[in-house]
Order: structure tokens, then sequence, then C-alpha cells
């Protein structure tokens, strides 16, 4: 399966901008640590079932020391329902304390910092520096790498390599806004079960129909 030539991709940027010209996180966040608990809590699970949970959670602990001040016992109830809830407690607390004992309780900016943090890897990390900061980063999740090799717009098959030729292909004019245009099109269009193709508006440049 071929690439998008640039002229190409310009054109599938532009036509998510004139349908989402300012997309949104589905995540609900009101800090930096917030969006950065949602994030970790977000892995293998719903934005709405993570959404559900720290609607409950935030009321009661929105910073890393109320939360500290939980525990994991105390945590636990909160976020019981989404998936992997014991080891997400367990990374959840402990950045907080890693937060509280090496950044001053604020969230850092750098990927490298970020990911000295438990339970954060490069695409939460990623996800953290673009929708807080408006950094040009491209967390690449399963929705990323299952549709962006399938469109034509980047090659790999690990989440490093499409995050790679996703960075080197599209034009930095999209970059703040590609990601969220990307994983909202994986998530109601171009689903992995029964793809929308037939209302698809990249349908007659995607390259799956080569």
């Amino acid at each position: 399966m071929s690439l998008l030539s640039q002229k190409e991709i310009h054109t599938v940027m532009e036509r998510f901008k004139v349908r989402n010209p300012n997309p949104k996180s589905e995540l609900r966040w009101s800090s930096p640590f917030t969006l950065l608990v949602a994030v970790v809590l977000s892995a293998q699970a719903t934005d709405k079932s993570v959404n559900i949970a720290t609607e409950a959670l935030y009321k009661v602990a929105d910073t890393p020391q109320k939360i500290l001040a939980l525990g994991e016992e105390g945590l636990i109830p909160y976020i019981k329902s989404i998936g992997l809830y014991k080891s997400k407690a367990k990374h959840v607390i402990g950045l907080c304390q890693k937060l509280l004992d090496d950044f001053g309780g604020q969230v850092p900016r750098s990927r490298e910092e970020l990911m000295s943090l438990p339970g954060v890897g490069r695409k939460t990390a990623n996800v953290v520096m673009n929708v807080v900061w408006g950094e040009h980063t491209m967390p690449v999740d399963t929705h990323l790498l299952r549709i962006c090799p399938k469109i034509g717009l980047a090659e790999g098959k690990s989440p490093e390599a499409v995050e790679q030729s996703l960075l080197a292909r599209i034009p930095d004019e999209y970059m703040e806004h590609a990601h969220h245009w990307l994983i909202l099109h994986g998530r109601y269009i171009c689903t992995a079960r029964n793809p929308k193709c037939d209302e698809c508006f990249l349908n007659d440049i995607c390259r799956k129909n080569e």
C-alpha cells in the first residue's frame, strides 16, 4: 500500500480542519494534573468510563496531595469501574508522590520528565504535552496505529514507528490538532469493526481503496 503524497496529506488535513476546526480531548479535565491522571486511567478503557469515574473522584481529590491522602485503598472505590484498576491505583499514587518529591507538585513539561512518572509511557506524555501546552507531539494509540498506515498517512507497525512517520510527513501547521482529528476518525468513522467507508470524507483518497 503506497503512502499519500504531501499534496494529498494537505488535502486530508484541510478536510479534517473544515469539519472540526478546534477539536478537543474527550477526557474531562481542569488542570494539567487532572488530565495526566485521566490519561493514565484511560489505558485500555474508554474515555466515557474514565469521565464517569473522575467526575466523582475530582470532587473529592483533584491535586496530588489530596489523592495521596486518599491512599490506594481510598482511591480504588472511585476507579473500580475502570479496567486494571488495581495497577492504575498504584500508578496514580506513585505519580502523585513523585510529583511532590521531584517536581514541587507540578506536572513537568518535558517528555523525559513526564515518562519518569509511574504509569506514564510515551503516548501518555505526548497526550499531556499536546493537549495542555499545544506541543506538536503525535500520541499514537491503537486507533492511529490501525488507521494511519491504512489511509496512507504513515508507515510502520509499531506506535513509535508510526509516530515518527507522522511527525515527518504531516505539515507543522496541522500538528496541534492532527492527533485529535485522527483519533476521532478512528473512533467514529474508520472503526475497527464495520468501518463507515460509505460515509467517510476521505474515501476518495484512502489507500485502502487502491
